[in-house]
């Protein structure tokens, strides 16, 4: 239960890239399309999947206060987390370099059409935002893991979300001063309102409501000398 309480509150409730606008720039840039929005969206969500893990186990058993006390007791006072930014990135440029090899042998039309996105992905910051976030909130490996994923899910389900809208707004009589970039920035600002409404979800376990003791009844008898 906690996990799925994790996974909707990522992708409905706390949207890495509608509530905290992270990764906009590839967001707007690759949303013309719906198979390159959504052959991006896939890319991110395994890149997420794997780098907020592995990322974990960096920070936990390397660059923590005392995370290297496994290696020997008297680096139980080495503190390495002023590495943590750069070995994010470079875990993260790692998992990219991969996705973008495996693209360009097996799916050459989606690595063509994803461009210079496709490497950028290293630099997009709802791939460290989530790192950060799962380091920020010291979740353990599971929960980072479905964190991970589930907020690939929920960038994937915007930017998938953004494609087909702006597919439909290319037969749409619009002004000319809002049409390409101003209708979209438009559009996204009222998606990030709407999901919104997943504010008020919570899967908690609710306390048992405690009844109050029974009433004792009371004797309606009357004694007869009170007549």
């Amino acid at each position: 239960m906690e996990y799925i309480s994790i996974a909707v509150e990522a992708i409905f409730v706390k949207n890495i890239l509608l509530a905290y606008f992270l990764g906009m720039c590839s967001f707007l840039a690759c949303s013309k399309k719906v198979d390159t929005a959504v052959g991006l969206g896939f890319a991110v969500v395994f890149v997420l999947t794997i780098t907020v893990p592995v990322n974990w186990l960096i920070s936990h058993f390397l660059l923590e206060p005392g995370a290297l006390k496994w290696l020997s007791p008297s680096f139980n006072d080495l503190d390495l987390s002023f590495l943590t930014f750069i070995c994010f990135i470079a875990t993260i440029a790692s998992m990219v370099q991969l996705v973008e090899m495996v693209l360009d042998k097996f799916f050459p039309r989606l690595y063509h059409a994803l461009g210079i996105f496709l490497p950028l992905i290293t630099v997009n910051c709802a791939i460290l935002g989530a790192s950060l976030f799962m380091a920020k909130d010291q979740m353990a490996l599971g929960e980072a893991t479905v964190y991970g994923f589930s907020s690939g899910v929920g960038w994937l389900l915007a930017i998938a979300s953004m494609a087909a809208i702006r597919k439909k707004l290319r037969y749409s009589d619009l002004p000319s001063g809002l049409k390409g970039l101003g209708i979209t920035m438009i559009t996204t600002g009222l998606m990030a309102m709407a999901f919104m409404c997943f504010a008020g979800i919570s899967l908690e376990k609710k306390k048992e409501n405690i009844s109050p003791p029974a009433v004792q009844p009371i004797d309606d008898q009357r004694n007869p000398e009170d007549n």
